[in-house]
């Protein structure tokens, strides 16, 4: 898998990320995910592939002072700038492929957005598995398919047509887990009592020009596009994406999500 297969971004990028992509699209997500994973007061709980830190944050604020909080993330641009944040979060470098805790060590496993991005996903949810308590519980949550997001399918098209495939593969990765099907049949193989629910989510962005920024200074393609595309590409997305901007020339489309919930076998 490429760097962008993997999601894997610098630190520069990654406060980017922080920035601009948590308001536009992820900020929505973590009570979600929290209640779907029926986190509360005293729980150990692990997010894997943490990034920034934005559910691990929430998941500190809701545990409390009782509870504990461990975010595990391979990248180190994101785990420079999740340390910043205020909240009792012990940041940890580390793969889901390989969990560097004891079983049945957490109450609650969660991740958010990563699946899509993970070398072995198999590998990965047997991990998750092992290190959630017997009477414990997982959530994932990856984004509905492409289709289903029409902002970022002509997004796709448009890096597509301008830069190759290479530039449009990288945009498309996220949303390479969003069959309910697939993902139902994914977790069945480590956990029981799956459920999933596709749930309604909205991309917001102040303007064109904020959308393309996000997307380029805040992802894998900050090192493929150079600035003469980047000029080339705002200039297109002007004209070839006004009409998912409102009369104030902010950006809105629909970009749903599923989350996954089951219990360990």
């Amino acid at each position: 898998m490429t760097d962008a297969d993997r999601g894997q971004v610098a630190t520069t990028a990654a406060e980017v990320y922080e920035e601009f992509f948590i308001p536009a699209l992820f900020g929505q997500w973590p009570e979600r995910l929290l209640g779907a994973a029926e986190v509360a007061a005293g729980h150990s709980v692990l997010d894997v592939g943490c990034g920034t830190g934005v559910l691990a944050r929430a998941a500190a604020r809701r545990v409390g002072d009782s509870g504990r909080i461990v975010g595990i993330d391979p990248n180190a641009g994101m785990l420079v700038v999740a340390e910043r944040a205020p909240e009792r979060v012990e940041w940890t470098t580390g793969v889901a492929e390989s969990l560097p805790f004891e079983e049945g060590e957490f109450d609650r496993v969660m991740s958010q957005f990563v699946l899509m991005f993970l070398e072995d996903r198999q590998r990965a949810l047997s991990e998750m598995a092992r290190v959630v308590k017997a009477d414990g519980r997982v959530a994932v949550a990856t984004w509905s398919s492409l289709d289903r997001t029409p902002g970022y399918e002509a997004m796709v098209d448009l890096l597509g047509d301008l830069f190759g495939d290479e530039a449009a593969n990288a945009l498309t990765a996220p949303f390479t887990l969003g069959d309910p099907d697939e993902l139902s049949t994914l977790l069945s193989t480590e956990f029981r009592d799956v459920s999933i629910m596709e749930h309604e989510g909205v991309a917001r962005f102040d303007s064109i020009e904020a959308w393309v920024h996000t997307d380029i200074k805040g992802w894998t393609l900050s090192e493929m596009i150079d600035d003469d595309q980047y000029r080339l590409l705002l200039d297109k997305a002007r004209d070839e994406l006004a009409h998912f901007t409102n009369q104030s020339g902010n950006v809105r489309f629909a970009a749903p999500a599923l989350i996954a919930t089951g219990t360990p076998r």
